[in-house]
């Protein structure tokens, strides 16, 4: 009779659990009460925080706010859930400690600020400025994607609604070559 996958697959780990427990015998002459592949995940992942270690990261932007490292926005979400190894429920939770607190503040669409800094006007007004700026005329080229991602901090989601918006009004369009450029100012302003 050919053994089940399953019976192969008990067979293995017995054999594996019982050179395991003759090495414990032989080293400590105790067996581990740990589970298998236990001193292994030892080693990668540290030991659970007794206060949490969305506390743990709450209070350390809160001590580089203290300290003026971080004086008015904050990083993004994704650069924070690299810079501290964490998923984005984690600094989530880290955020909205430090929210509740009146620490910070959330903008939708420009992201988290020092609470009492920064611009908090929608993205859409932000963008719609650089329509303002002097020397802008109506078949100006206007900034890609990317460029208002880098200028203001925002996500590609946020500066693509804003983008939108701005058609709808009218303000821009797509010109022959795909890229936008103004196609009227702004009220208020004069064309050069």
């Amino acid at each position: 009779m050919r053994p089940t996958a399953a019976r192969q697959r008990a067979a293995a780990d017995d054999g594996h659990n019982r050179h395991r427990a003759a090495a414990c015998e032989a080293g400590s002459g105790e067996s581990s009460p740990e589970p298998l592949g236990a001193q292994r995940r030892e080693n990668r992942v540290p030991q659970a925080s007794p206060r949490g270690t969305y506390l743990q990261i709450s209070e350390s932007l809160r001590q580089k706010i203290e300290k003026r490292k971080i004086s008015e926005d904050l990083p993004s979400e994704a650069e924070l859930m690299r810079t501290y190894g964490v998923g984005r429920t984690t600094i989530g939770r880290a955020l909205k400690v430090l929210k509740d607190d009146g620490v910070i503040e959330s903008v939708q669409g420009a992201g988290w600020y020092v609470a009492g800094t920064g611009d908090r006007r929608p993205l859409v007004e932000r963008v719609t400025d650089l329509l303002r700026a002097e020397g802008t005329a109506v078949g100006a080229p206007f900034p890609s994607e990317r460029e208002l991602c880098d200028r203001f901090g925002a996500s590609r989601t946020a500066v693509r609604t804003a983008v939108a918006e701005m058609e709808g009004q009218g303000l821009i369009e797509k010109g022959p070559d795909r890229r936008r450029r103004v196609r009227v100012l702004p009220a208020g302003q004069e064309a050069p």
